[in-house]
């Protein structure tokens, strides 16, 4: 495989990115990956390069602000899934212009906080992804925040979570967000891969999701927590593999 760090530019910020071609020539499908809260490219490398064994292209990026090892620059502060969103679908229309790509078989492969922004790109930019595979995803995250700050005089000026802050923009910006209202309208496939000993996502998040995608199955992970174990990790790239092929082996929509 050919593995090349790149940068992609946009909204006057620059995503730290990495790709993952196979070997081969010709065009290949490409997976996107988008990590959890204060993560980082390399946290999904390993399923990358399981992928791009299997003939399967991937990219991997740090959201801009959404990781203290994030090298773009731009603040925690300043992050909000709505930005994270920008940079995901910036990612989708620089992938659709390589020339090894096919950009008729593109997957969003969103874990945690990712999972969440990956479904919103989704419901934005239906008409560019494939299918959705969906690793725990944080459905939950407005929920909880609007929850713990009732008022917006209750939101402070920055929070710190898991060695992070965020700021004022991040809480405000999800104050009239309501997730059952903003996803479930994408038409293709989805998987979805939650632990049944998550104490961060409650299942239930998941459970929902997968009666409101028209087209979802719901793969529940006994005895894995939030952040699966080295043998649900196999076990899930195993699985999303197979998901994929499956998706390539389907009439387009």
């Amino acid at each position: 495989m050919q593995i090349e760090n790149i940068t992609i530019s946009h909204h006057n910020r620059t995503v730290d990115a990495a790709y993952y071609k196979p070997d081969g020539e010709g065009s290949f499908p490409l997976v996107i990956f988008s990590h959890g809260y204060n993560g980082h490219k390399d946290d999904a490398a390993p399923s990358a390069k399981y992928f791009a064994k299997s003939g399967i292209g991937a990219v991997c990026f740090t959201f801009c602000g959404g990781s203290t090892r994030d090298l773009s620059g731009f603040p925690t502060t300043e992050m909000t899934l709505f930005t994270e969103r920008e940079d995901l679908l910036a990612v989708v229309d620089e992938a659709k212009k390589w020339p090894w790509v096919d950009s008729s078989q593109i997957y969003l492969f969103g874990a945690s906080q990712g999972g969440m922004v990956s479904a919103l790109a989704a419901e934005e930019r239906g008409r560019d992804i494939r299918a959705l595979i969906l690793l725990y995803p944080a459905f939950c995250i407005a929920d909880n925040w609007n929850e713990r700050f009732q008022k917006p005089e209750d939101i402070p000026d920055t929070e710190v979570l898991w060695d992070m802050a965020l700021g004022r923009r991040f809480f405000e910006s999800i104050r009239d967000f309501r997730i059952r209202e903003q996803i479930g309208k994408f038409g293709g496939r989805v998987l979805l891969m939650h632990g049944t000993e998550d104490e961060v996502v409650g299942l239930e998040y998941s459970k929902w999701a997968s009666e409101k995608y028209p087209n979802a199955r719901l793969e529940l992970f006994h005895g894995e927590p939030h952040g699966f174990s080295e043998d649900g990790n196999r076990r899930m790239e195993a699985m999303a593999l197979y998901f994929i092929h499956e998706c390539m082996a389907d009439e387009q929509p």
